[in-house]
């Protein structure tokens, strides 16, 4: 089993930044893909990132050349660096990891196996 805790959501202006953090414990050498999904109110939860053990990344179009996905040596702690927030960024991240490799392109939410409980990035226009 694998226990995933987030960490460094916040309210930001629009134009601002912020570093999400996801620390995982237990089984971690069992984790290959990670990533980040969030969901804004009323919307369904979307990709956002992603990144195998062996550092290859995967984002999604809306947030490409603004976030970056990296994670420790160890693939103990995943971090989501945001640039230049924009309001429709406001949303609960959660961060989640699946026991198989990502695959080509930004993986679906089902085949993560163990989830966050999420933090929250609220962005003012």
């Amino acid at each position: 089993q694998v226990q995933l805790v987030e960490s460094g959501g916040g309210s930001v202006q629009a134009g601002g930044s912020l570093r999400l953090s996801c620390a995982a414990s237990g089984y971690t050498s069992g984790i290959d893909c990670m990533g980040w999904f969030r969901q804004a109110p009323g919307k369904e939860r979307e990709g956002v990132a992603a990144i195998d053990s062996d550092g290859r990344t995967r984002y999604a179009d809306f947030v490409k050349g603004r976030f970056t996905i990296s994670r420790d040596n160890a693939g103990n702690t995943l971090y989501l660096q945001m640039n230049s927030l924009k309001h429709e960024d406001t949303a609960m991240y959660y961060c989640a990891a699946s026991k198989y490799w990502c695959g080509g392109t930004l993986p679906s939410e089902y085949i993560m196996h163990f989830w966050g409980k999420g933090t929250p990035v609220t962005i003012s226009s």
